[in-house]
C-alpha cells in the first residue's frame, strides 16, 4: 500500500527515461537525501533501438530484456501500478489501483501508446497472415519469421504511420534489412515502402542519401499513403492517399508480408490531464524542460512536447538537463540548463552499415563524430549493434553521464 504516502520526487513512467533520471537523481543528489519512487507497472525492460536487429535475425528478444527489478536503483521506491489520473494543483497522482500519492516534484515520462485499433483489422490481423510489426515486443520474432518465409515473387509492404511516432527511421530500416536479407539469398521479390510523409526523411541532408538506398534495394517507394485497413485473411492492405482537388481516396494492395508501424500517442491518463496541451503531449518548455503551467514538475521522453525525434539518444540528453535543473529549483536557483533537440537515428541500410543520422530542433545535422554523415559505414553497426547496447545498460541507465558532445557548428557540404 502507498496510500497517502510523499515523495520528494515521484517519476511517472519506469522506462528509458524514467530509470535513466531516476539513476541520475541518486548519484547527484548529494546529501539531500532524496526519496524518489518511480511509478511502472511493467515488469520487463526493452532495449527497444533494437527491436530492429530482432525483426532482421541479428538478435534474439530475450538479448534485449532485463527484469525492471534489476534496473530501479538501490533506494528508489517502484511502485508496480499504472498512473490513472493527474491534479498537479494539489501534487498528486491518483494510482489505477486507486491509491493517491503525493509529491514534492513531479517528473513525467510515461512513453507513447501503440494505437492498433486506428488501423481497421489491425489488432485482429497482427502475429498472422504475415502480418507483422518491430513495434510490439509480443510480435517482434514474427517479422523475422515472414522475412524467412519469403519466396520469389512474393509481395512485401514495410508502412510509415503519422508522426510523431517513436524511432522514425524504423520503418524505414525494417525496408532495407529485409532487401538485404533477400538479395543475399537470391531471392526476388516485390518490396514496397508506404510512408504518410511527402517524403523520406524530415532531414534534407538524409533525405537524399536514403532515396539511393531504396534505389539500389529495389525498393518501390510510395508518399503520402497512410495505412487504413488490414484484411489478413485475404491479405489486402488499404491506404488514403490524396486525390483530386485534396480530396482523399484509397488504394488497396496485396501483399504477402506486411510490416506495420501503428500509430502512436500519449496515454490516456496525460491527455486527459491538466499536464496536456491542446495535442495531448505534456506541456514543456522546449529548453529547460519544465513545465509551462506548473513550476515543479519537469518531463522528457517521447510523451513530451518537444518537437525532437522521438528516440532513445534524445532521452540520453534530455535526462541530464532535467535532473540538473531539478535540483536547481529544488536549492532555489535558476533553470542553467538547455537541450537543444539532438536526437540520433542510426538507421541500418543493409547487414553491415549503418547512415549516422544526428540532428537538433529545425533539422540542424550535429554530427558527433568527425566524419561525412552522408556516409554508410561498419563502424557505424558496430556502434548500433555493439556499443549502444552496451552504453544503455552498464551507463545510461545507471545514470552515468558519460557522452561525446555533438558539433553544433556543422555546415552542410551541400
Amino acid at each position: 500500500m502507498v496510500e497517502g504516502k510523499r515523495f520528494n520526487v515521484l517519476i511517472v513512467g519506469g522506462g528509458t527515461a524514467g530509470i535513466t533520471v531516476a539513476s541520475s537523481l541518486v548519484r547527484r543528489q548529494g546529501n539531500r537525501a532524496l526519496s524518489i519512487a518511480v511509478i511502472e507497472p511493467a515488469d520487463d525492460h526493452y532495449y527497444q533501438p533494437a527491436f530492429t536487429l530482432v525483426g532482421a535475425g541479428v538478435c534474439s528478444l530475450d538479448s534485449i530484456r532485463r527484469g525492471e527489478s534489476r534496473l530501479i536503483p538501490d533506494g528508489v521506491h517502484w511502485i508496480r501500478d499504472k498512473a490513472a489520473a493527474f491534479d498537479p494543483d494539489d501534487n498528486v497522482v491518483t494510482l489505477a489501483g486507486g491509491d493517491s500519492i503525493s509529491y514534492d516534484y513531479l517528473v513525467v515520462c510515461p512513453g507513447l501508446t501503440l494505437d492498433w485499433q486506428k488501423i481497421q483489422g489491425a489488432s485482429e490481423a497482427l502475429g498472422s497472415n504475415g502480418v507483422c510489426s518491430n513495434y510490439d515486443p509480443l510480435h517482434v520474432e514474427y517479422t523475422w519469421q515472414c522475412l524467412q518465409g519469403l519466396k520469389a515473387g512474393d509481395k512485401a509492404l514495410f508502412t510509415q504511420a503519422p508522426l510523431p511516432f517513436k524511432c522514425p527511421g524504423a520503418p524505414q530500416k525494417m525496408a532495407y534489412l529485409a532487401a538485404d536479407h533477400l538479395h543475399k539469398k537470391g531471392i526476388d521479390c516485390d518490396l514496397h515502402f508506404l510512408t504518410h510523409a511527402p517524403g523520406m526523411f524530415a532531414v534534407p541532408l538524409f533525405a537524399k542519401e536514403l532515396v539511393k538506398v531504396a534505389a539500389r534495394h529495389n525498393i518501390n517507394v510510395h508518399f503520402e499513403h497512410k495505412l487504413l485497413a488490414i484484411d489478413g485473411e485475404n491479405r489486402r492492405a488499404t491506404f488514403e492517399v490524396p486525390g483530386a482537388e485534396n480530396a482523399a481516396s484509397t488504394v488497396e494492395m496485396e501483399f504477402d508480408m506486411l510490416h506495420v508501424t501503428p500509430p502512436q500517442s500519449p496515454p490516456l491518463e496525460i491527455q486527459n490531464s491538466p499536464l496536456a496541451n491542446d495535442s495531448g503531449f505534456i506541456d514543456l518548455d522546449q529548453g529547460t524542460l519544465r513545465h509551462t503551467r506548473f513550476g515543479n514538475v519537469f518531463g522528457l521522453g517521447d510523451a513530451g512536447s518537444t518537437p525532437n525525434s522521438k528516440t532513445a539518444a534524445a532521452v540520453r540528453k534530455q535526462s541530464p538537463v532535467v535532473v540538473r535543473n531539478l535540483l536547481q529549483v529544488m536549492d532555489g536557483g535558476s533553470l542553467n540548463d538547455t537541450y537543444d533537440g539532438y536526437a540520433s537515428c542510426p538507421l541500418t541500410t543493409a547487414y553491415g552499415k549503418v547512415l549516422m543520422a544526428e540532428f537538433c530542433y529545425g533539422g540542424k545535422v550535429t554530427p558527433t563524430f568527425p566524419l561525412d554523415p552522408r556516409k554508410e559505414r561498419w563502424s557505424y553497426w558496430w556502434i548500433k549493434t555493439t556499443g549502444l547496447p552496451f552504453f544503455y545498460w552498464n551507463y545510461m541507465l545507471k545514470g552515468h553521464e558519460w557522452f561525446f558532445k555533438h558539433n553544433s557548428d556543422f555546415v552542410d557540404p551541400t
